[in-house]
């Protein structure tokens, strides 16, 4: 049974009679629900279970009854696996004197072993949501799952996946230095103007893809992927979210204005202007670019170019060279790909949304070649720059994570139709973009050391 709405009745005593023994519930006289363990012979092709009289107690005549068949394993130190359950429901007859029969009407089970327990748990959602509907109405006040404002706040903003901004911009502010440029001020507005981007466009995802059903079609959401999931379990409303997408992108768009005054140029105006074109249409109409299957470019050239070049030119008050751009391109390839193998888990309720990502368009082959192609790529572009005498020689630093990029390239085929187990793969995934990028600021690091204290040190090939 892959989800228990497509349970039949007589699929339910199937499963039903794969048990030894079975618990037969009712709701007494009295309102309240008796529970006895019974030995119940089935019959799928009748559609019937069979069972002897509960001695000394008496059952509802004609009335709705159901029997119930369960197995759970603990396992210590763990928990529990090889859970399922089945449940049959019916109306009962006298069969013969001392026996019962209940003819099957509905039945309802999961099984671990066809659905793992998470999805089975996002599945439960629409019922969830049915039952606290019902509560808020019975109490005359609103009833919903609840979370401490410091989880909740993390788990709205995703605020752990602002490394995805830091990274670049603080590689872009440590460029610009290193060409003599800085200023403490600015520097620091950048960081927090950008994160309030990163922010605004975290939460609109949420908020454009609840409302083209995307995040609701999905019942396979990870850690790293689905989107927050605030707004389907009943965390935080959609115009909450809304809200919070105005005030971030306020927020962001004001700090922009101050940098602009503080050290304006064209080129900061145009970065500016392009990003928030990128980073409010990857989801939002009428561009819905992550729909297109464009959720990988919007992403490595918001993260990458953008983000970077804009910390530089703030720095630099407008002034452009190859250095940041090409620094920037290694850092976007893997930004791209850390959305390229989220997107995996989640193609099965994207395609159902009408989210054409790579992965919901291409096969699992040439999902993990493209992949491959594009870390080589990363890690070509470094090569040739530091080559070229356009990235320092440091920079060759960040080839310490080609065994991450291994580990992760290794591992997406054999987890690729499973989410759970391509968690961890996700996770190193996430860890290949941030150590690159901390190698990278590393690099940099070196560099302004290297400028202060040994200024004749060649750092670049060539130079």
């Amino acid at each position: 049974m892959r989800s228990t709405p497509e349970l039949d009745a007589r699929g339910g005593l199937e499963k039903l009679a794969t048990y030894p023994f079975h618990v037969l519930i009712w709701v007494g006289a009295d309102g309240y629900p008796v529970n006895v363990a019974v030995e119940a012979t089935i019959d799928p092709a009748a559609g019937v279970a069979s069972f002897a009289v509960p001695a000394g107690l008496d059952l509802p005549a004609g009335g709705e009854i159901s029997l119930t068949g369960s197995h759970i394993r603990p396992q210590p130190g763990y928990g529990y696996d090889q859970r399922r359950h089945v449940t049959v429901w019916g109306a009962v007859a006298t069969d013969r004197p001392g026996r019962l029969t209940l003819t099957a009407e509905r039945a309802w089970g999961w099984d671990e072993a066809e659905v793992p327990f998470f999805e089975y748990s996002e599945r439960s959602i629409g019922q969830s949501r049915k039952y606290f509907d019902a509560l808020s109405r019975e109490r005359g006040t609103p009833v919903r799952p609840k979370l401490s404002l410091g989880f909740l706040t993390l788990r709205t903003t995703r605020l752990p996946f602002l490394t995805a901004t830091i990274v670049p911009v603080a590689l872009g502010i440590l460029i610009a230095a290193s060409d003599g440029a800085f200023d403490l001020l600015t520097a620091v507005l950048t960081v927090v103007g950008a994160s309030f981007v990163q922010l605004a466009i975290n939460v609109s995802n949420d908020v454009f893809d609840a409302s083209q059903g995307a995040d609701d079609a999905n019942v396979t959401p990870t850690q790293f992927s689905g989107g927050s999931r605030v707004i389907q379990y009943g965390l935080v409303s959609f115009r909450q979210m809304a809200g919070l997408t105005v005030a971030f992108f306020a927020a962001a768009a004001a700090i922009g204005l101050v940098l602009m005054v503080l050290r304006g140029s064209p080129a900061l105006l145009a970065i500016g202007v392009i990003g928030f074109v990128v980073g409010l249409g990857y989801t939002a109409p009428p561009l819905k670019l992550v729909y297109r299957g464009l959720g990988e470019i919007a992403v490595a050239v918001g993260f990458g170019p953008l983000m970077l070049l804009g910390a530089y030119v703030v720095q630099t008050r407008g002034a452009l060279s190859w250095e940041p751009f090409v620094a920037s391109v290694p850092i976007a390839l893997l930004i791209a790909l850390v959305l390229y193998v989220n997107e995996i888990p989640d193609r099965r309720g994207d395609a159902r949304a009408g989210k054409r990502t790579l992965p919901v368009r291409f096969s699992p082959q040439v999902v993990v070649t493209g992949y491959r192609v594009a870390t080589l790529a990363a890690y070509a572009v470094l090569l040739v720059g530091v080559v070229a005498g356009l990235l320092p020689i440091p920079a060759l630093l960040m080839l310490l994570t080609v065994p991450l990029a291994l580990r992760v390239e290794r591992g997406l085929r054999p987890n690729y139709d499973n989410p759970y187990g391509l968690m961890a793969v996700m996770g190193v995934n996430i860890r290949l973009h941030l150590y690159a990028g901390l190698l990278l600021v590393a690099a940099y690091v070196l560099v302004l050391i290297a400028q202060a204290v040994a200024p004749g040190v060649p750092l670049f090939i060539g130079r």
